[in-house]
């Protein structure tokens, strides 16, 4: 891929949007939000720190039975990558009060005629 394609500024910016309205709606617990930023379909995949989750049910299922306490957390490192206009990779650490983890985070989106959705994203963490 020519350089002139990966990380365009008008690309960047809605995908760097939706990442963080994605991190907003994690944070204090926005289902709704979730499940809208989720692509809605069998082939999605989350692989969690303690669960693997494919299709959307799974994800959906998972969602409404977190706790929604204690979800707050620091981003640090934030790398967001756009390649095209319609694919891009969004990787970043996080931190939580209280815990000396550190996390990591990475999803892949992909723009479909409904807007920027995650069709597969990995969570894992490490002491």
């Amino acid at each position: 891929m020519k350089s002139e394609y990966i990380d365009r500024p008008a690309i960047l910016a809605e995908v760097t949007a939706a990442f963080y309205r994605y991190e907003q709606a994690l944070i204090s617990n926005d289902i709704a939000v979730l499940d809208e930023l989720f692509w809605h379909d069998d082939r999605t995949v989350r692989l969690g720190a303690g669960e693997n989750l494919y299709g959307i049910e799974a994800i959906r299922a998972f969602r409404s039975a977190r706790p929604s306490v204690g979800l707050d957390r620091q981003l640090n490192n934030t790398v967001i990558t756009s390649f095209g206009e319609d694919y891009a990779v969004c990787s970043t650490e996080f931190t939580r009060e209280g815990s000396e983890k550190i996390g990591r985070q990475q999803q892949t989106w992909v723009k479909l005629p409904c807007g920027w959705r995650i069709v597969a994203a990995q969570v894992s963490l490490m002491s």
